[in-house]
């Protein structure tokens, strides 16, 4: 498509959630409610998992890996968010919005090798559990950790290298209340062949193989735990696990339909409404699964809050 004749955009225009002015203010206080709870409570298990020694085990330190992306996670779109429910002013530069892509996408990828990576702990914890302590010590946890890291923003890297070289023409509205892959480039004044190619190879290497890497462990998981003799011993070994298995479904099932496309899709409300459930509901939602079904964890809130009941002054120094 030739675009000499149209003026290049330097900023666009984040449509969000348009509704009446009172919807706007509830959606602004839930949103707000969202953003303080996924910060306090993630905040809350790292700090837990650092001061307790009952807490120093591969699995907490992948766990508080996870809740310290999942705090910057939603702070790249929801601060942001807050703003245009209240200025009529939506924009956002264009540096701006491949900032918050770049950094949106890059949590995401990172996100989706570490739970491969907590899935192969929990595999080596069940079936190799006389040799648990000597191969994930402290020096190869620090290794895979840094490995999803350094993975998730290289890919990104090279994914928003292509994004950023489209020229970008009117209409400069993004219907998401962020930047996202799909809604930018449907704004390309060009044929985005190559960018979706690029896009769509990288995501299926960053999604499917830790998503494969995550069903073998599952599958070598279930079939130790079926040959366990005891009933108590099988619920023992599928408590280590359960919590972790429903943030990973939950986690793949959505960006897997979103991200995993030869063609991107039309941006619309449907996809806005997906795109809540991973960036802003999973988050949240995160640490209470890993909570509630982690007894440890559970007695050591049980602990602090009758701390803090007994003694007010205690809790509020924590």
């Amino acid at each position: 498509m030739e675009y000499s004749n149209k003026t290049e955009i330097t900023e666009f225009l984040l449509r969000g959630f348009p509704t009446l002015l009172e919807l706007q203010i509830i959606l602004f206080i839930f949103f707000l409610l969202a953003y303080i709870i996924t910060i306090s409570e993630n905040s809350l298990i790292i700090f837990m998992i650092k001061l307790n020694a009952k807490l120093q085990k591969p699995m907490y330190f992948f766990l508080s890996n996870l809740s310290f992306l999942e705090i910057c996670y939603v702070s790249v779109t929801v601060p942001k968010l807050l703003v245009n429910i209240l200025t009529e002013n939506k924009a956002i530069s264009f540096s701006g919005c491949m900032t918050q892509l770049f950094f949106f996408i890059s949590l995401m990828c990172t996100e989706c090798v570490l739970l491969a990576v907590m899935a192969f702990d929990r595999y080596i914890a069940v079936c190799h559990a006389l040799h648990y302590t000597r191969i994930m010590n402290h020096h190869f946890c620090n290794k895979l950790a840094l490995t999803s890291w350094i993975s998730g923003f290289t890919i990104t890297l090279i994914k928003i290298y292509f994004i950023s070289k489209l020229p970008f023409c009117g209409p400069s509205i993004i219907n998401h209340f962020f930047c996202d892959i799909s809604p930018v480039l449907n704004l390309a004044c060009i044929d985005m062949s190559e960018a979706e190619l690029v896009d769509f190879i990288l995501a299926l290497v960053i999604l499917l193989i830790p998503l494969l890497v995550t069903t073998v462990s599952y599958l070598c998981i279930i079939y130790a735990i079926l040959n366990i003799s005891t009933t108590a011993g099988r619920q023992k070994a599928f408590s280590t696990c359960a919590s972790h298995l429903s943030v990973v479904t939950i986690f793949f099932s959505t960006t897997l339909f979103m991200y995993a496309r030869p063609k991107k899709a039309k941006s619309s409300d449907v996809n806005k409404l997906i795109s809540l459930l991973y960036a802003v509901f999973t988050p949240i939602i995160n640490p209470f699964i890993y909570c509630l079904r982690n007894k440890e964890i559970l007695n050591i809130v049980t602990k602090y809050l009758r701390q803090s009941i007994k003694y007010p002054t205690f809790f509020v120094c924590l």
